[in-house]
C-alpha cells in the first residue's frame, strides 16, 4: 500500500527539551527476528523507571515487507489498522495520572522507541531483560525472550477527555456518541484518555508489548480497563479467509479491506480537520457480550433467518456464493436481518473497517460465559459512519436480543511515523 522508508545510521540519544524534541535516528536493520539478537543502540541501557528519564527515540528501523513475521512501524497510516488482522488482541485504555505535558512528551518518546523494538522482535531496552543491573527492574519483563516477531503490531490513540485534560481542541469525531437502544455500559469498561492495540500472530507477544508499555508509563499513566482477543472476527485484506465469531457465522464479508485504496480514502482516512489528524482516522471500540447460551438453544433455521445468511457457506439467501452480492430489493431477506441493517445500500453508502475479536473472559457467577466480541471498527468520522448503523442496529436489528453493549470508547488515530518522528509528535508542535 505504502513504501518503507530506508533506515538511517543511528545518533546518541538526547534528553529533549519541552518543544517537540527532535528524535535520535534509527540504527540500520541488521538485527535478527528473536529477542535475543539484539541491535545496538546507544545509552539504551537507561533506567525507565522514572517517568522523566533521558531516553532515545526511534533507535530501530522497520523490517521491510519481505521481512517474514515483521510489519513496518514506520509508515503513512499507523500499523494494525489495514494490516492482515492477525489472530491475537490485546487492548489497553489509559488514563493520565499527569497533565504535564513534558512529561506526557517524553512518555510517547519512550513508547515509541520500545513499541518499535518490539514490532521487529527486540526487547524494550537492548538487553533489558537480564543483561543491565543485576540489583535494579529489568527494563524488560522478559516474558518474550526467544519468541520471534509474530507480526506485532501496536497502534495508539487518544480520547476525548485526553484533550480536555492538557487544554487541547476536542477533534470533531470525538463528540460523544448517542445512547443506543438496549445500551448498558459499565463505566469501568469504557472510555478512556489513551489507548494502545497490540496485534500479533503470538498472544504471549502482544501480552508483552502491552504489558512494558504500561509499565513504562507509570507516574503518568494508569490502566482503566483492557481487553484481550482471539480469533479475529474480520479480515481486512483480500489475502485472508472470512473468520467466524462465536455465533458460528462468518463474520465481516463485505468489510473493507486494505486492497481497496480509494474505498479507504473515501471512508476511513480522515482528510479534513485538524492538522496533526489528516491522514489519521477514528477508532470506535465497543464490548458487545453475546448470550451464547440462549443462541445455542435457537433453531439453525431461525439462526439464519436472523443473520440473512446460510451458516455453511455464509451465501445470502437467494445468493450461491459467500460473496455473491446480497439482493436487498426483494423480500428474500428478511427486513430485520442483520446483513440487510448493517448494509452500506441501507445506509447512503456508509462502510466501515471492521477489525474486532472475539473475547472469553470467563464466566459471570451465574454458570453464564462472558464472552462475545470485541468490535474494532475505523472510519473518517463516527457521527457520519458509526452512529447511523448503530442506530439502525439497534433499534431493529433481531440480533440484538442476544446482544449486549457493555463497554464502549472513542479515539481519535494519528497518522503513521516518517523517520525522526515519535507517536503524536504533531499535538506537540
Amino acid at each position: 500500500m505504502s513504501s518503507t522508508r530506508p533506515p538511517q545510521t543511528e545518533t546518541p540519544p538526547v534528553d529533549p527539551p519541552v518543544s517537540d524534541p527532535p528524535v535520535s535516528d534509527p540504527p540500520g536493520s541488521g538485527g535478527g527476528m528473536s529477542r535475543r539478537r539484539l541491535i545496538g543502540y546507544a545509552g539504551a541501557g537507561v533506567a525507565l523507571a522514572g517517568a522523566g528519564a533521558a531516553v532515545g527515540y526511534g533507535v530501530a528501523s522497520s523490517g521491510s515487507p519481505a521481512t517474514p513475521g515483521v510489519v513496518p512501524f514506520r509508515d503513512t497510516h499507523q500499523a494494525g489498522i489495514i494490516t492482515p488482522a492477525q489472530d491475537r488482541l490485546h487492548f489497553v485504555a489509559m488514563d493520565l495520572t499527569s497533565t504535564d505535558r513534558a512529561e506526557i512528551q517524553r512518555l510517547l518518546q519512550k513508547w515509541t522507541s520500545a513499541a518499535e523494538r518490539m514490532t521487529l522482535g527486540e526487547e524494550t531496552t537492548e538487553n533489558g531483560a537480564v543483561g543491565l543491573n543485576k540489583y535494579a527492574p529489568p527494563a524488560d519483563t522478559g516474558e518474550a525472550l526467544g519468541l520471534p516477531a509474530a507480526s506485532l503490531t501496536l497502534t495508539v490513540g487518544f480520547g476525548a477527555s485526553f484533550f480536555e485534560k492538557l487544554g487541547m481542541p476536542v477533534p470533531p469525531g470525538l463528540a460523544p456518541l448517542p445512547t443506543f437502544t438496549g445500551d448498558r455500559l459499565d463505566p469501568a469498561k469504557s472510555g478512556g484518555d489513551i489507548c494502545l492495540q497490540a496485534c500479533a500472530d503470538d498472544p504471549q507477544v502482544a501480552v508483552h508489548a502491552i504489558r512494558n508499555l504500561v509499565r513504562m508509563g507509570f507516574g503518568t499513566t494508569s490502566v482503566r480497563w483492557s481487553q484481550l482477543g482471539f480469533g479475529r472476527t474480520s479480515s481486512t485484506s483480500t489475502t485472508q479467509d472470512t473468520p467466524r465469531n462465536l455465533f458460528g457465522f462468518k463474520d465481516g464479508t463485505n468489510n473493507l479491506k486494505a486492497e481497496e485504496p480509494s474505498l479507504l480514502d473515501q471512508h476511513v482516512w480522515v482528510s479534513d480537520g485538524p492538522d496533526w489528524l489528516v491522514g489519521g482516522t477514528y477508532l470506535v471500540a465497543r464490548r458487545i457480550r453475546m448470550h451464547i447460551e440462549i443462541w445455542d438453544r435457537t433453531s439453525l433455521d431461525e439462526q439464519e433467518q436472523i443473520v440473512g445468511r446460510t451458516k455453511g457457506v455464509g451465501n445470502a439467501f437467494g445468493q450461491q456464493g459467500e460473496f455473491d452480492q446480497a439482493d436487498l430489493s426483494g423480500t428474500t431477506i428478511p427486513v430485520d436481518a442483520h446483513i440487510r441493517l448493517a448494509s452500506s445500500e441501507s445506509l447512503n453508502g456508509v462502510k466501515i473497517l471492521r477489525r474486532g475479536y472475539n473475547f472469553v473472559d470467563g464466566t459471570d457467577g451465574f454458570g453464564r460465559l462472558d464472552a462475545g466480541l470485541f468490535f474494532l471498527a475505523f472510519m473518517n468520522n463516527p457521527q457520519t459512519h458509526f452512529v447511523p448503523m448503530q442506530s439502525a442496529l439497534a433499534r431493529n436489528d433481531k440480533m440484538m436480543e442476544y446482544l449486549e453493549h457493555n463497554g464502549s470508547a472513542v479515539f481519535a488515530i494519528p497518522p503513521g511515523l516518517g523517520q525522526n518522528e515519535y507517536w503524536a509528535h504533531q499535538l506537540f508542535q
